[in-house]
């Protein structure tokens, strides 16, 4: 009798999360500080993530992703175009979802509008929700880039913007397709788990 042949998963077919990272708020910011990033926690936390997705085969050197010129930087970035093109891959498993607390971000514009609370009818909510969105989205771009610096595929994502949100602080909808496309490219979705945000 012929053994039958291992199931083979179809490489179009999406794979199950291996895991999800969530990186609090307190630990990667200086929660006493108003948007204020722990750079060292930040950057040991990214370290770690790498080595925990490495497959074995990854490169010893790290290839950085984030190419943008930041306010103050004294050169152009360094592109390793060359380097990636030669490479087979990246050699990290990049099925994880990695969500992340505010810390000193979005709590001081949360509390003083009201956020928290609902009432988006509300003229003083509302611009508060506004100014608690641009402090989280600019803590999720800063975790992206310290991924990226990584060499870890990584795209931020808004829970707002994916379709998440709340009311009498439970859950009222969630869609989570964007997230499940992201992975299937072979991308890490970083997300604000403040569903409000």
């Amino acid at each position: 009798m012929a053994e039958a042949a291992p199931k083979q998963r179809s490489p179009a077919a999406p794979r199950p999360v291996r895991c999800i990272v969530k990186l609090g708020g307190a630990a990667i910011t200086n929660k006493g500080e108003l948007e204020s990033i722990d750079e060292e926690s930040l950057r040991s936390a990214c370290a770690q993530l790498r080595q925990a997705m490495s497959d074995g085969t990854a490169p010893e050197k790290v290839r950085g992703m984030d190419w943008s010129r930041r306010p103050g930087d004294p050169a152009d970035p360094v592109v390793d175009a060359e380097g990636f093109a030669g490479m087979a891959g990246l050699g990290l498993d990049s099925n994880f979802v990695v969500v992340h607390g505010a810390g000193s971000f979005g709590h001081f514009q949360a509390s003083r509008s009201g956020v928290h609370k609902g009432g988006l009818h509300s003229t003083l909510v509302k611009a508060g929700f506004v100014a608690t969105r641009i402090s989280v989205t600019s803590l999720n771009q800063e975790i992206v880039r310290a991924l990226a610096r990584e060499g870890i595929p990584s795209v931020g994502m808004s829970p707002f913007a994916c379709g998440w949100s709340t009311q009498r602080r439970n859950l009222a909808s969630a869609n989570a397709s964007q997230i499940i496309e992201s992975l299937h490219a072979g991308f890490v979705p970083v997300s604000c788990c403040t569903l409000g945000s």
